[in-house]
């Protein structure tokens, strides 16, 4: 009995300590918490994450957007409560309205959501409440939890889950970007950000401005990202709690004016790209054309289609087949052959070296033998895999179906991977993308009929008047800057 107190009383006294070690004051609430990430551990994850991110999403090049917000975002983060860290602003060449934040003080904007503000304060307010996740250590606390949020990029979410994995293995090492913070944490970053953007002068109600947008939109965007309201939840009751805490820090800080700079903002975003960028990729009709890379392929057109920056994935509605087309790490296409083989774990039944239009090429032929761990049940998928030698790259097509129902796809799998070629046609190569372009009002009118000037198409001009937080039938004055779009 004696030995068994001894060690009751060593274990109490070991987890007493690991206890003490791992708690840390939160620098927000001034509070102890557990905290299994220490805040030098917590700006390493930054730096690792950061490189990973920035190849999958890409950064988006404008010199003076970026000197603007990392000037602002350094002025806040020393008034934070954490002005000793270094935070460090990137813009990510996507379309989806988004903005997160990693642990270490990496913060990431979207070029689609700096499109959708409309002016300083809209930003300082997504700046600030970002800022807030990370001075909270919110995402350093969902990390401790284990309650990491993960998104499939395309490829899972077309197909039904038993073809998963190949598109989660796109996602290695992205789970950290979409943490799903609690309504709580959520509030703390809204009020936060509200403390934050106010203290460097800059109105908070423009934040409350952005919440009524965010209500406005869809949020259905693709492109590798997820859009803002599904990580950043429930913008309706924010907005009157951003109101509230507006209303307070401008009664505490007693300012006389607040900046809020829309006409220096638009000059700031004129020129911007909007939506997808065909340089990156587009479809016409069932045809994917690639103008940077110069390669095209077909796809079956009744299938559902979704291009992002990792890889592109097509898939019939039913879903119970997948084709998937990737850029290969491998130098030579045997290389990629063996890393395919080893990493989704193939019994390889034929393979043999094929022409594809002319490109060299490795045709594969192989089966996959899943288990579900839960029931034992086995799942049997065949693959069809070309490995294309283009350019100096190695271009990888999968095309996945159950054994049973590999024969129904077999015909649209050899079609697809079959119509991979070199892209020559002049037309389909230099494509332009769409841009914000600023234009300042001549004469007053509606809404309306300042988009009926400038040609705007009809079917468009929702989309423009919610672009500029506008009604089609508000009195627009004359000098007031507005947002179009055109090439």
């Amino acid at each position: 009995m004696k030995k068994l107190t001894l060690i009751f009383q060593f274990l109490l006294l070991f987890a007493m300590t690991v206890l003490l070690t791992t708690c840390a004051v939160n620098p927000v609430t001034g509070k102890s918490q557990v905290m299994l990430m220490s805040e030098s551990q917590e700006i390493q994850m930054g730096k690792d994450y950061d490189p990973e991110v920035i190849a999958t999403f890409g950064e988006y090049g404008n010199d003076a957007i970026l000197s603007f917000v990392k000037s602002k975002s350094s002025e806040m983060g020393k008034i934070s409560h954490r002005p000793n860290l270094e935070y460090h602003l990137k813009l990510l060449d996507s379309p989806v309205v988004n903005a997160f934040a990693v642990p270490g003080g990496y913060i990431y904007l979207t070029r689609g959501i700096l499109a959708q503000l409309n002016n300083e304060a809209e930003l300082m307010g997504v700046i600030g409440h970002e800022m807030g996740h990370v001075t909270a250590r919110h995402s350093a606390s969902q990390q401790t939890k284990q309650q990491l949020g993960q998104i499939l990029l395309a490829g899972g979410s077309l197909a039904s889950e038993k073809f998963a994995q190949y598109g989660q293995q796109a996602m290695q090492g992205m789970q950290l970007l979409f943490l799903k913070f609690s309504r709580d944490d959520e509030r703390v970053a809204d009020r936060l950000g509200v403390e934050y953007m106010s203290k460097i002068g800059y109105d908070g109600n423009c934040m409350a401005d952005f919440f009524d947008v965010l209500n406005k939109m869809s949020g259905g965007e693709k492109g590798g990202v997820p859009a803002f309201l599904s990580t950043h939840p429930n913008p309706a009751d924010r907005n009157v709690a951003v109101k509230t805490q507006t209303k307070i820090w401008q009664d505490s800080l007693k300012k006389t004016s607040w900046a809020v700079n829309a006409d220096s903002y638009l000059r700031l975003i004129d020129g911007i790209i909007y939506g997808d960028d065909p340089r990156q990729g587009y479809s016409e009709g069932n045809v994917f054309y690639h103008p940077e890379m110069k390669f095209r392929f077909s796809y079956p057109s009744e299938w559902q289609f979704e291009n992002s920056p990792l890889q592109i994935a097509t898939a019939p509605k039913d879903g119970k087949a997948m084709i998937m087309f990737t850029l290969a790490q491998q130098k030579t296409a045997e290389e990629a052959v063996q890393a395919a083989i080893k990493e989704y774990g193939l019994t390889v039944a034929e393979n043999r070296s094929i022409t594809v239009n002319s490109l060299p090429a490795i045709a594969v032929a192989a089966k996959q033998v899943q288990q579900d761990k839960s029931t034992g049940q086995q799942q049997v998928n065949q693959l069809l895999s070309y490995y294309i030698n283009y350019n100096g790259h190695i271009f990888v097509f999968h095309g996945i179906s159950t054994e049973a129902d590999f024969t129904t796809y077999k015909s649209s799998i050899e079609s697809t991977l079959g119509s991979f070629a070199a892209l020559t046609d002049p037309s389909k190569i230099n494509v332009k993308p769409k841009k914000i372009l600023i234009r300042t009002v001549d004469k007053p009118g509606t809404l309306n009929e300042i988009f009926t000037a400038y040609g705007v198409p009809q079917k468009q001009m929702q989309e423009l008047a919610l672009l500029n937080n506008l009604e089609l039938t508000s009195n627009i004055p004359a000098g007031k800057l507005i947002k179009i779009i055109g090439e």
